[in-house]
């Protein structure tokens, strides 16, 4: 599964492993939802409801796609957030792993808070 993240400034493909949140994602695109930031993590509401999976996870690796459980929203981090240590990429609570962005996740830069951003089916290579 594979899906197309895109704003204003730019956008980005994501490869979604097959876990069963990365299932609820894909079957309620596309959607679009008003981004936040916080630190070098972009996030916004989106329209799905997921219980934890094994490894949801605080820390994890720039470029993850995650669904941040505490907010239901989709969280992009690529850098270190106002929690991290040593430059990690922290986010504010556990999320369920579903995936990683394609090439440099510090494209998510040009993301602007109350920018609207979209998610997409994208196509198969």
């Amino acid at each position: 599964m594979r899906i197309r993240i895109s704003w204003n400034g730019g956008d980005v493909s994501a490869a979604l492993k097959p876990t069963p949140t990365a299932e609820l994602l894909w079957d309620a695109l596309p959607f679009s939802g008003t981004a936040a930031t916080w630190g070098d993590e972009v996030y916004f509401p989106i329209p799905v409801e997921a219980d934890p999976e094994p490894g949801a996870a605080e820390v994890v690796e720039p470029g993850a796609v995650c669904y941040w459980l505490a907010g239901s929203a989709l969280a992009l981090p690529f850098g270190p957030t106002p929690v991290s240590a040593d430059g990690e990429c922290r986010l504010a609570s556990a999320a369920n792993v579903m995936g990683a962005l394609d090439g440099d996740p510090r494209v998510l830069e040009s993301v602007r808070a109350g920018e609207r951003v979209r998610v997409e089916r994208a196509e198969e290579d």
